[in-house]
């Protein structure tokens, strides 16, 4: 077997296979795989699901307030909203006290769609954690919950 040569002590290749970034990139592209996969039928992403179901919560609330709710890049979120809203799903409305923010609502097709939802997000769910025994699953989640809390505190507003 030929070592890979060192540099100033150091192994030249990065151990991107082990590294978080990676894992976490690949966690997430199973993820979304395994969401697609279950939701088939309705032609809807994650974020989208989630939109509707930030909406449910929070219906009229404005773009820029939605996008955070949802973890989403403000910058490219009309674009999101913008194909949910040809699909009939949410409907936007300008903000009276303020002509440039916009308020969006889940359509009431829109709010059956999510609701339709919900079984298939949760199955996957389900697979994507069935890996792990039921203590992993909610240490995962506590890690998980611990490492983006901690980053997102970090982040200016």
């Amino acid at each position: 077997m030929q070592r890979v040569p060192k540099l100033g002590g150091m192994e030249k290749s990065f151990k991107f296979r082990v590294a978080p970034g990676h894992l976490i990139r690949r966690a997430q592209q199973m993820a979304v795989s395994i969401f697609m996969e279950e939701t088939a039928g309705f032609d809807a992403t994650p974020v989208q699901f989630a939109i509707l179901h930030a909406l449910i919560d929070a219906p009229g609330a404005d773009q820029v307030t939605l996008a955070a709710r949802v973890a989403f890049d403000a910058a490219t979120f009309g674009s999101v909203i913008g194909r949910l809203e040809v699909k009939g799903w949410i409907r936007r409305e300008p903000d009276l006290a303020d002509g440039r923010r916009k308020r969006v609502w889940a359509t009431p097709d829109g709010a059956k769609v999510a609701l339709q939802m919900k079984r298939a997000a949760s199955r996957a769910q389900q697979r994507m954690l069935a890996p792990l025994d039921a203590a992993e699953r909610l240490q995962f989640r506590a890690l998980l919950g611990k490492l983006v809390a901690g980053h997102e505190a970090e982040r200016p507003r």
